[in-house]
């Protein structure tokens, strides 16, 4: 079963018309990820483009692989970038505590999948799933937290706290080394979530990834190559200081050449914004320096630079030496991350979600600008999970997939209509009709009699409707206790498929499922998400 994007609330027009009506964003982002008639002219240009640090990344990865048993096919496709014909199909997302939400498995899935398609078609190339660390985002509150379903049914927030400020600067997300507080976290795990045959299992392999004195970077990757591995999957960390090396000629780009940068990207910006809304704030400069143990902005000054938030300042030489010297010290904000992505790998294909295909839109002027070749941006497969106890509710009160994304209250009243044999909102409201017609009529009679019972006709009509709704309110409480158990399978379906009154797939995290159902859930997801039908799906287990 599938769901068009645009039933679902609060989507992107912007998307929307990426997924659905292409030509009114072609503009934009001039490749079509719909025409696979172009696929192979595209595979063919990146195959022929000079990259004379093809070998050198794959060398990389393969050191950063040092202490990982990785399976026989990470390995081959690690070795596989270094030929010519191989083409990259990418994803990436920030290093949320275990994981994040959901869609980051649904991100994974997709390029795993999107590979094993084209080889299919495409015999002369190889295709690889490779996952790219954004470790050098820097927010700490987008990272910390992740949710889960308690032992009575409720979504639940559980947020790490390593004990700083909220306004520190913490630098890189990736850098960040968790605190012994991170034991709080799964304290906390074991107070809400319901326990299962394989709770403990589950709670080992997150205390492997996750400890104390472990980077988030370090944690990130070892969660998602205990997931993702056996699939071929290789998790790339660009943050590296011989990955830095490869990109000082585009950081050196960006200084050199920001005011023209900047330009062609606000102009774009501000046509995106002629008919829908920018994702991105645009900067004047879209690099980072990195010292003291924070991340700070560059900005142009009338005849240097300085580092926003940080009384330093640099003359252009100064800064292009210590971007020669010291390029681990720089990285890339969201609009230049595409560019360092591109510049390093062959990538056919980047896999991204609504936010990220919008922001996209902007991007893209740079690709030309830095002579690379832009991919195609692949929607992400989206998808939300139906238990079968959640589905028998579903269908027992004959309820559709979108009933469960309206407000609640109304969404009881919806299910309390169909099952009782009182309609109250259609009976009070008559009611209220009724009454308020009938006193006006008798004010009317009164006021030929003496205008002066007028007001006193008025206050007894406003007397009468608070005692009305009053009366309102009890019978609203009778039927909820007549049908109290109704209420409860209501709510609780709501709670674990639209939890928060968000999509599942961005509140919950992929481990809820994990300890009810085991590891064999990954296999399944797997197998049942659809990764060129472009709605939401809705999985029924």
């Amino acid at each position: 079963m599938y769901l068009n994007f645009a039933d679902i609330p609060d989507q992107q027009n912007l998307f929307l018309d990426y997924v659905y009506e292409f030509e009114n964003v072609r503009k934009f982002y001039n490749k079509n990820f719909r025409d696979e008639e172009s696929y192979e002219s595209h595979f063919k240009d990146l195959a022929d483009y000079s990259r004379p640090h093809r070998a050198k990344v794959a060398i990389i990865i393969k050191k950063q692989y040092g202490s990982y048993k990785a399976s026989k096919q990470t390995l081959t496709n690690i070795d596989a970038l270094n030929k010519n014909n191989t083409i990259a199909i990418v994803t990436g997302q920030q290093l949320g505590v275990f994981g994040g939400p959901l869609y980051t498995i649904y991100k994974t899935t997709t390029a795993i999948k999107l590979c094993s398609l084209l080889k299919e078609k495409y015999h002369q190339f190889n295709f690889v799933p490779i996952f790219w660390l954004e470790g050098d985002d820097h927010d700490y509150d987008e990272v910390r937290s992740f949710g889960l379903i308690d032992a009575d049914n409720q979504p639940v927030k559980i947020s790490y706290d390593d004990g700083k400020p909220p306004e520190f600067n913490r630098g890189s997300i990736a850098d960040i080394e968790i605190e012994p507080s991170i034991e709080e976290v799964f304290k906390k795990i074991n107070e809400n979530l319901r326990q299962t045959e394989f709770t403990n299992d589950i709670l080992g392999k997150l205390k492997h990834s996750y400890k104390s004195g472990v980077t988030f970077a370090e944690a990130f990757r070892s969660l998602m190559f205990e997931i993702f591995d056996s699939y071929g999957l290789v998790i790339f960390n660009p943050q590296d200081i011989e990955i830095k090396k490869l990109l000082k000629p585009l950081f050196k780009n960006e200084i050199e050449n920001y005011s023209e940068n900047s330009s062609l990207v606000v102009r774009r910006s501000a046509e995106v914004e002629e008919h829908y809304h920018a994702q991105v704030k645009i900067k004047p400069i879209n690099l980072f320096a990195h010292i003291e143990g924070g991340r700070y902005s560059i900005e142009p000054g009338e005849n240097d630079f300085r580092l926003k938030g940080k009384r330093i300042r640099y003359a252009l030489e100064e800064l292009l030496n210590s971007i020669e010297t010291s390029p681990e010290n720089f990285s890339a904000n969201v609009m230049l991350r595409p560019i360092c992505q591109d510049y390093l790998l062959p990538t056919g294909f980047y896999i991204g979600g609504p936010s990220e295909i919008s922001y996209f839109a902007q991007v893209i002027p740079l690709y030309e600008k830095f002579g690379i070749n832009q991919p195609f941006i692949y929607p992400r497969s989206a998808a939300t999970i139906i238990e079968k106890n959640l589905d028998e509710i579903i269908s027992k009160y004959n309820l559709d997939f979108s009933d469960l994304m309206i407000d609640e209250k109304d969404l009881i009243e919806k299910v309390l209509s169909s099952i009782s044999s009182f309609d109250l909102p259609t009976l009070f409201s008559k009611t209220n009709n009724d009454i308020s017609s009938v006193m006006k009529e008798l004010e009317t009679k009164l006021e030929e009699l003496d205008p002066t019972l007028t007001d006193l006709s008025e206050k007894t009509l406003q007397r009468m409707l608070q005692g009305l709704e009053q009366l309102k309110g009890k019978a609203e409480k009778a039927e909820s206790r007549k049908f109290d158990s109704s209420i409860r399978q209501i709510k609780k379906a709501r709670s674990i498929i639209y939890p928060n009154d968000n999509l599942q797939e961005r509140e919950l995290n992929f481990f809820y499922f994990v300890n009810k159902y085991g590891w064999d859930i990954l296999k399944w997801i797997i197998n049942e998400l659809s990764i060129n039908k472009f709605e939401h799906q809705i999985i029924k287990m």
